[in-house]
């Protein structure tokens, strides 16, 4: 835009105070200063640029300009306050238009997470937010070593790559109890593993769980709670995998559907485990890696630090303890289950 693009009324009164000010040499009242903030917020408002407004005030400079001789200092000194104050009003507007954004979409995000609006209310708003919630959508949760903050450094980087590789595509980034939220058209299945890497990256560290596609309003909702749930079962079984797909963690709901017969299971398989000197631990530990080892004893050992002989010895002992076999296919199953389900019932540090 150019500065004949900008509506005077945004320059009211300005040509008259650069002249008074600078045929007096004063500096400008409280009054002048504060009308000069409030027509840059005007001027914010209207979607104007601030660089087309300053643009403007500079081509009235010129034609305002003080003729009498040794008034360039005092002429100097009232635009600078003028154009400052003008600027300043306008980013004020600014960061109350940011934060009013950051409110609304906020508000979405509970409302559409935990359904506190009717389903035509809330498809309209989402349109605002470039979500169409007939169509299939999936979720992704990042959690980081400290809680993320809308507008915080991270999710702007994160943000900026996802829009630099994808441009608009219907996607919305926020934050949400302190993580970071992608949402993404279902069959857009490029962008959220763009976003775990970017948000790991970004982090140094952290994991992301991404949920499944699911259709509807309702499906937005499903994705993001399978992955808090894919989170949270990475946390109880010390997964080490950066990026989860709960797609690829189904059967650990499955397993905990019935909670009583899992606790039955783990009791009577792994039970006597807790006769051993030293605890149930130490054995359990072991089975657990020796099974994510592929049942090899030797990458076993040296995930433990332990030697071959000693790892043999204790899944002899656990053998010996518990009838099963863990070199045995036909026993390993209901082994491997077991080992699963004390770890997500926190057996043996809490009681079945």
């Amino acid at each position: 835009m150019t500065e004949r693009d900008v509506p005077e009324r945004f320059l009211d009164g300005y040509a008259r105070i650069l002249t008074e000010a600078a045929a007096t040499g004063r500096r400008l009242t409280r009054e002048e200063i504060e009308s000069r903030r409030a027509l840059g917020e005007q001027a914010a408002d209207a979607g104007w640029g601030l660089r087309a407004c300053v643009t403007a005030h500079l081509a009235a400079t010129r034609e305002a300009w003080p003729r009498t001789p040794g008034a360039a200092d005092s002429a100097l000194a009232t635009v600078q306050q003028a154009v400052d104050a003008f600027a300043e009003g306008y980013e004020r507007a600014q960061r109350q238009a940011v934060r009013q954004e950051e409110a609304a979409r906020r508000e979405f995000i509970d409302d559409l997470l935990y359904g506190r609006s009717d389903l035509g209310r809330l498809a309209e708003r989402a349109e605002r937010f470039g979500l169409r919630l007939a169509h299939a959508h999936a979720v992704a949760v990042a959690e980081g070593p400290v809680a993320y903050a809308e507008g915080s450094g991270v999710p702007r980087r994160v943000e900026q790559a996802l829009l630099s590789r994808f441009g608009n595509r219907n996607v919305l980034l926020t934050t949400k109890d302190g993580r970071l939220l992608c949402i993404a058209p279902g069959q857009e299945s490029e962008v959220l593993p763009y976003f775990a890497k970017q948000a790991h990256a970004a982090t140094d560290g952290g994991r992301v769980a991404i949920g499944r596609p699911q259709p509807g309003p309702g499906g937005v909702v499903q994705s993001y709670e399978e992955a808090l749930n894919a989170l949270e079962l990475a946390e109880r079984l010390d997964l080490d995998d950066p990026v989860l797909y709960a797609a690829d963690l189904l059967v650990y709901p499955v397993l905990t559907r019935d909670r009583q017969a899992m606790a039955d299971l783990v009791a009577n398989t792994l039970g006597p485990l807790a006769e051993a000197r030293g605890g149930a631990r130490p054995l359990l530990d072991t089975l657990a890696v020796y099974f994510d080892s592929g049942c090899v004893a030797a990458e076993t050992a040296r995930r433990l630090s332990l030697s071959v002989r000693a790892v043999t010895y204790r899944l002899e002992r656990v053998h010996r303890l518990t009838g099963a076999d863990p070199a045995d296919p036909n026993h390993r199953y209901m082994l491997q289950t077991a080992v699963i389900g004390a770890r997500l019932l926190d057996w043996p540090d809490k009681e079945l």
